[in-house]
């Protein structure tokens, strides 16, 4: 048993559960479909909740009574909450400048690289929150400033080496295109070998360090993205787990109480040994995930990050099916966009849905009149 769902609230508690998942699945499509929607979810919203949590800090500073003793003040107010809202609204907004090509950073072939590295940033940050715990209280327990009792041990450092493996599980830095309609930012090459072994590393985060949210945040949390990823996504699962996670974390500053302290609360059996078993569970799948993509890598002779892994997979091949073609992206890149970096985007664009294995773009600007497209190939 993972979690306290069988009391007398069980059945608002699964409830719960069922509300979350599908209304993360909604706010997901309505922030994706559009630019307008997009731009409401990670900047009005995003703004509202800061404006929201700095008039509280604002307020606790000065010693006022109603900040003191907001839920947000007092379950909120640790550095990891914090870092991983605002991490994950970079992660969005980075994403949102890649499918628009907005301004020179969103047309810029070193950008690419950026789904990867703000990833990276956001385990990282659970990396050391597991650490954390190990490190302040190994085989015993200690209280958080949100009052949330923590075992620290083995778990957490298993864990821990795990989301570090997991970073090295995420290829293809540079294969990121724009879908149909420009709805999606896509990386093919991020297929379910990875979405699993993050899935499970990322619940077990949760189940260590954020065990009274963790039957939200490490089971909906994780499914609303992953479910679309795997059906009707494809290539898309990364702007779905950032979309998610942003608006689940902003959810959780301004209305704590629903997962805190409402009907609906729910807590996991905050068991060490359990803790244990599900560390190990994540770290094994971590280690087979990355010792298949090592396997790949060899197999077709490619640098696994600066070249695509799963060239003709199934799900590699659906995710570039999903691409724009050719003619609409040029018709909607800003027209501030220069022939080096049009060159680049039709390059990319005319791998064929299998991929092409080896495969590097660069586009050159040849003195300014002419443009070049120079690709390598492996031997």
């Amino acid at each position: 048993m993972l979690f306290d769902v069988y009391g007398p609230n069980a059945l608002y508690q699964w409830l719960g559960l069922a509300m979350v998942l599908i209304a993360l699945i909604l706010l997901n499509e309505f922030a994706r479909r559009t630019k307008a929607g997009g731009m409401i979810m990670f900047f009005g919203v995003a703004a509202a909740m800061t404006v929201y949590c700095l008039a509280i800090a604002i307020g606790a500073g000065m010693g006022a009574e109603w900040a003191l003793t907001n839920p947000t003040h007092t379950d909120m107010n640790s550095w990891f909450h914090y870092a991983k809202v605002y991490a994950a609204l970079a992660g969005c907004i980075g994403f949102m400048a890649l499918k628009y090509s907005w301004g020179k950073i969103g047309r810029s072939h070193w950008f690419k690289a950026f789904p990867f590295v703000i990833v990276a940033i956001n385990i990282m940050i659970a990396v050391v929150s597991d650490f954390e715990s190990a490190f302040r209280a190994f085989g015993t327990t200690w209280v958080s400033t949100e009052g949330v009792t923590l075992y620290g041990g083995w778990h957490n450092v298993f864990n821990g080496i795990a989301g570090i493996l997991n970073i090295l599980c995420m290829t293809g830095w540079f294969g990121i295109y724009i879908s149909k309609k420009r709805q999606d930012m896509l990386w093919p090459d991020m297929t379910w070998v990875f979405i699993i072994a993050y899935d499970l590393w990322n619940f077990c985060y949760t189940y260590n360090c954020l065990p009274t949210h963790s039957w939200y945040c490490g089971i909906a949390l994780l499914l609303a993205p992953t479910i679309a990823g795997l059906i009707w996504n494809k290539g898309g699962w990364i702007q779905n787990r950032a979309f998610t996670l942003a608006i689940w974390c902003m959810w959780c500053q301004m209305v704590p109480m629903f997962a805190n302290d409402s009907i609906f609360a729910v807590q996991s059996v905050n068991n060490p040994n359990v803790n244990l078993v599900v560390s190990i569970i994540a770290l094994v799948a971590n280690i087979a995930a990355l010792a298949y993509i090592v396997y790949r890598s060899k197999k077709l002779g490619v640098n696994p990050y600066k070249q695509e892994v799963f060239v003709g997979t199934k799900d590699f091949k659906q995710a570039m099916e999903r691409r724009a073609d050719t003619a609409y992206l040029l018709e909607t890149e800003p027209k501030s966009a220069t022939p080096a970096e049009i060159a680049e985007m039709v390059a990319y664009n005319a791998l064929p849905v299998n991929g092409e294995v080896g495969f590097v773009y660069v586009a050159k600007d040849a003195e300014g009149t002419t443009v070049e497209v120079e690709t390598k190939k492996k031997e």
